[in-house]
């Protein structure tokens, strides 16, 4: 196989080849180090690359593969990057911020489950300081830039992430989610991302990320690659089948939801609004009914914002150095501390409610609910650059007013690929299912992929 072709493979195919002794866990290795040293000043994607460590590595999994292990590890002998809120043991977990310099003791629930099943840590991936905004700038560690087009975001906050897979750096990478922070940097940089179902995945050894709200999954060039980390990270249910096995199934004829609406009454691009009726006439074809309804979308404000404003507070409150904080971050856990308790307990009871209103109105009488992923397209590079707190919040949740709602119910939700501009700038969908039904996103996703295929084409930067 072309050395590119290798670095777009995926996860999934690379494990493949890595079984069958087509290539090597080194040879995995060395080509992403190289790619890394020759793209990612471009893009500043990665913060910290454990090359020595990741080559080591390799030459273990070659060991354990040579003693038969491939079976029972499922990645074993493939790199992949987590980023930079996630804990790694030995490397700081700096959170886009120059406040942290501790290193992690130990590696986070999740990194330890994928190092069982046999992946190589390659390095980290930057995020905006704490995770706070849909665009990865930070005063620490600068700009990432989106290999589709270098004067705009990959999104945030795993912005890293994206940018990194979208870009060959990994056939894929971890990302967090208590707003829209995977599927936003997968809508920006032509990924898939899926936010599980809240408690899907550990977050341990943080607890209850920003009041609830977060959840943790990966980002990648495909549906098959997705599955495949959760098969490997994910809590299972009783009679749950493999997420893999999902993706192989051909999904019943659906019944779809479909909506602009959102808590904000944000303005629709003319460009995302061509992505959503150009998927609805799709999955039309494909046999699926799809019809509008109104969202329940009352309060969903007040359920959002005192709990994200706290989670960023308690995230600062954590720091070794919280005074190195940038003056904007300083401001938003500023206004996370003055909320009265009452008033973030208040949006926690609520979200029952909500979640229930979501499935009376939504998922009784439908399977899958469509809307746009963004309300605009990609940020660009720069543009809430010496803003203060309260602009930047208002500006980028016009941006981003269609992913909060599932992380407040718990929703499972994907930000799907939907063609792109005449530019070249990614466009994207977002589906949410039903509680705890990642199973049929995956199915749903699958097909789309299949009848409009996204991972064959690569950003230019990334030849």
């Amino acid at each position: 196989m072309d050395r590119t072709d290798l670095a777009f493979a995926g996860i999934a195919r690379q494990a493949e080849l890595v079984r069958a002794g087509e290539v090597s866990p080194r040879e995995l290795v060395e080509l992403y180090l190289e790619r890394i040293a020759r793209i990612d000043p471009q893009l500043n994607a990665i913060r910290v690359v454990f090359a020595e460590r990741a080559l080591v590595e390799a030459d273990q999994a070659a060991g354990r593969l040579g003693a038969g292990a491939g079976d029972e590890r499922p990645l074993l002998g493939v790199p992949v990057l987590i980023k930079d809120d996630v804990d790694v043991a030995g490397a700081v977990t700096a959170k886009g911020s120059g406040a942290e310099d501790r290193p992690a003791a130990a590696d986070a629930e999740a990194v330890r489950r994928l190092r069982a099943a046999g992946a190589i840590v390659l390095g980290k991936t930057h995020t905006p300081e704490l995770m706070q905004w849909p665009f990865t700038e930070s005063a620490t560690w600068g700009v990432t830039r989106n290999p589709w087009d270098l004067g705009r975001s990959p999104g945030g906050s795993s912005g890293g992430s994206g940018a990194a897979v979208a870009a060959g750096l990994a056939g894929a990478a971890a990302g967090s989610d208590g707003a829209g922070s995977i599927r936003i940097p997968a809508a920006c940089c032509a990924l898939y991302g899926l936010k599980p179902q809240r408690g899907r995945v550990p977050t341990d050894p943080v607890e209850d990320g920003w009041q609830g709200l977060t959840t943790t999954g990966c980002l990648s060039r495909s549906v098959r690659d997705t599955a495949l980390w959760l098969d490997v990270v994910a809590d299972r249910h009783d009679g749950d089948g493999s997420f893999a096995e999902a993706v192989a199934r051909e999904p019943d004829r659906l019944r779809i939801a479909c909506s602009t609406q959102n808590p904000l009454f944000a303005p629709l691009a003319a460009e995302q609004r061509r992505a959503y009726e150009e998927t609805i006439e799709l999955l039309r074809s494909l046999g699926h009914t799809v019809e509008p309804v109104d969202l329940p979308l009352r309060d969903l404000l007040s359920e959002v914002i005192p709990r994200y404003l706290r989670g960023v507070a308690d995230d600062a409150a954590g720091l070794a150095h919280p005074r190195r904080l940038e003056r904007r971050t300083r401001t938003m856990a500023r206004m996370g501390r003055m909320l009265p308790d009452a008033v973030v307990a208040r949006a926690r009871a609520n979200e029952t409610q909500t979640a229930e209103r979501f499935r009376r109105q939504v998922f009784a009488d439908h399977d899958v609910l469509l809307t746009p992923a963004t309300a605009q397209l990609p940020l660009p590079i720069g543009k809430y650059e010496g803003r203060g707190a309260l602009w930047t919040f208002n500006g980028v949740a016009r941006y981003t007013p269609y992913t909060p709602i599932w992380n407040v119910t718990g929703h499972p939700a994907a930000s799907v690929p939907a063609g792109f501009t005449t530019d070249g700038v990614p466009l994207a969908v977002q589906i949410a299912g039903r509680a705890n039904d990642e199973a049929t996103l995956l199915s749903l996703s699958a097909q789309l992929e299949a009848a409009r295929p996204w991972a064959d084409r690569r950003p230019p930067i990334a030849a």
